[in-house]
């Protein structure tokens, strides 16, 4: 049996690609994917969901324009749902194709297109061809999982694939699931004119400050048809539609009717169909791969890295994780831990929540109590300048500072762009910045940022 011999193997296509630029030092390199080419974000996830969820969000303010002291009573405020998800599509493909092209070119990379096995310890076979390396890295991602709901099995059902890329937009939709996935998507639905109702089985976003969290569950469920602490009991597909049972809070049933349903209730890793069984490879109980400080696996020369080790599940901290393993390895940095800064996350949900570094939540599972070891502030964006032109029905902006240090440990965001307000917040936890230094820089008047302006002023207050 021939098999090929590369410097190193990488399994993905998503943020495995940042080894790739071992090729241009001249490596040989081979590159795995079983599906379109630039992994989860680039073909269902970040990107073209984002592509959705930005002219959702324009929609919805223009339907709110009237606060604003503009007429729009004879405007059509309406979604070309084929125009939208055909430009979405075209510039999908178009990046994905370009990157098949870009490897066709290298004379160093090696594309296969299939499923990826291990067949002994460090020989790796695609469809009938066998490959080895000293370095192959292991980038799968993860897919979603699906609870057993009875009666769900079998029917046309939508994952997040399916709610990026559908023929026409249902009239009708539930959304089974509280997580940033179903929040996401959910909402762009019920932005455009679908009826949604939301079943989340406990609470929505858990994994968010209290404070967000709870003001982010008290606007939702005012302005969309959200049933928490609610289990679903039963799924059935007649005659065109889902009916969906489901236990109330409050123990009654009821039975949901729509034309489409989405089941957004968590991933699990691509970890179980790559052959693991015949290396030394571990994985943990959920199914992720086990790594080292080093993103090592069980298995000498074998490394994985992104969302199938488990650690963080974003496209940001998997690339930043394969330039830390490009560094090591071909970029000749001395061999050390990898060293995460402060990971920073974002859900485009409606509005946008945005945070960094550690939550009151946390703190408080620490043993740690408000003013004697850390302090908090918040302020609501309407108490702002821009906040009387915006005239937002919610926004806040939540500090957290080590009472010791002074410095700023946790930073968090509800409201419109967060996700772009929470970067100089990003920076201020990096730099290890003070409530001082927030203090003394000039903010611009009247931007947005003024907010945290505001919070700063408040826990310089608090701290002395």
């Amino acid at each position: 049996m021939t098999i090929q011999q590369y410097d190193l193997i990488i399994i993905g296509s998503g943020g495995g690609t940042k080894l790739r630029p071992a090729a241009d030092q001249g490596k040989k390199v081979a590159i795995i994917e079983k599906d379109h080419l630039g992994g989860t974000c680039l073909n269902r996830g970040c990107i073209p969901s984002k592509m959705l969820i930005y002219p959702g969000e324009l929609l919805t303010h223009a339907k709110d324009l009237k606060k604003y002291g503009i007429d729009v009573e004879n405007t059509d405020h309406s979604i070309r749902w084929k125009d939208l998800v055909g430009r979405t599509n075209i510039s999908i493909q178009a990046d994905s194709s370009s990157i098949e092209r870009a490897y066709a070119e290298h004379k160093f990379v090696d594309y296969y297109h299939g499923h990826a096995r291990f067949v002994s310890p460090h020989v790796v076979e695609v469809d009938g061809v066998h490959m080895t390396a000293p370095n192959i890295y292991i980038a799968t991602g993860t897919r979603p999982s699906i609870a057993p709901i009875p009666g769900l099995e079998g029917t046309p059902y939508w994952t997040s694939t399916e709610a990026l890329n559908n023929d026409k937009q249902p009239k009708t939709l539930v959304v089974i699931g509280g997580g940033y996935i179903a929040m996401e998507l959910g909402m762009f639905y019920a932005n455009i004119g679908t009826k949604t109702t939301f079943v989340a089985r406990s609470g929505l976003l858990r994994a968010e400050d209290k404070d967000i969290r709870n003001r982010f569950e008290e606007y939702t469920c005012g302005k969309y048809d959200v049933r928490m602490h609610t289990s679903t009991q039963q799924v059935e597909y007649k005659d065109g539609m889902f009916h969906t049972t489901i236990q109330e809070k409050e123990g009654g049933t009821t039975v949901l009717i729509s034309e489409a349903l989405l089941v957004a209730t968590g991933v699990t890793p691509n970890s179980d169909d790559l052959g693991l069984e015949h290396t030394s490879i571990k994985r943990d109980e959920r199914g992720s791969i086990k790594v080292n400080e080093y993103m090592e696996t069980h298995e000498q020369g074998v490394y994985a890295l992104g969302d199938v080790v488990g650690k963080y599940m974003f496209r940001h901290s998997v690339n930043f994780e394969g330039e830390y393993l490009f560094g090591q390895r071909f970029g000749g940095q001395s061999k050390s831990p990898i060293a995460y800064p402060p990971m920073p996350h974002a859900v485009f949900s409606t509005p946008q929540i945005a945070g960094v570094g550690i939550t009151e939540d946390e703190l408080q599972l620490m043993g740690k109590t408000e003013g004697d070891d850390y302090v908090v502030a918040m302020h609501e964006y309407a108490s702002s300048a821009m906040g009387m032109a915006m005239l937002p029905e919610v926004g806040m902006v939540k500090l957290i500072f080590d009472v010791q240090s002074k410095q700023l440990i946790g930073a968090h965001i509800l409201g419109e762009k967060a996700s772009d307000l929470i970067h100089m917040l990003i920076l201020a936890i990096s730099m290890q910045a003070t409530v001082d230094d927030l203090h003394k820089m000039i903010y611009i008047h009247p931007a947005l940022a003024e907010v945290i302006r505001n919070a700063v002023r408040k826990a310089q207050q608090a701290l002395g």
